[in-house]
Formats: C-alpha cells, sequence, structure tokens
C-alpha cells in the first residue's frame, strides 16, 4: 500500500521535496505512518507538526487507506 505525502511551506524545505509516495502496511495509523515519515524525513522531529488525511484533521489512530493523501505542516498560532 501506498499514500502521497505533502509537504508545506517549512517541511517541504527541510525535505527538499514538495511530496512522496510512501509505502505503508496494511491497516497502518496515521500516527504509524507519521512516525516512519519522520525516520526517512528526521529534520522534521525539529518541528512541531500537524497532519491532514485527505484535507481532513483527523485522530492519530485513523487508519490509512491505499492512495490516501497525508499532509503534513507546522502548526501556525497567530498574534
Amino acid at each position: 500500500m501506498h499514500v502521497s505525502v505533502l509537504f508545506f511551506g517549512v517541511t517541504a524545505a527541510e525535505t527538499g521535496k514538495r511530496s512522496v509516495e510512501f509505502p505503508i502496511r496494511e491497516s497502518a495509523s496515521a500516527r504509524t505512518a507519521f512516525d516512519e515519515i519522520l525516520k526517512t524525513f528526521p529534520k522534521l522531529n525539529s518541528h512541531k507538526l500537524l497532519f491532514a488525511v485527505n484535507q481532513e484533521y483527523v485522530t492519530e489512530d485513523r487508519i490509512l487507506l491505499d492512495g490516501d493523501e497525508l499532509a503534513i505542516f507546522t502548526a501556525v498560532s497567530g498574534g
């Protein structure tokens, strides 16, 4: 199975990519996939990150399906 991983802003700068196809195991949760992505792109560990699946914020236990889109971006605060 594969998910499309999208990087925005700082995450794109840190990875040098805007998107990648990433292999995941069947029944992987969003958190499991996210942890594997952090192993592949360790520079992301220095940022407070959020993620969404198919353009919706989800909980970490959301099970991913083949072809899902996982977006990773930095938390933004205003003031």
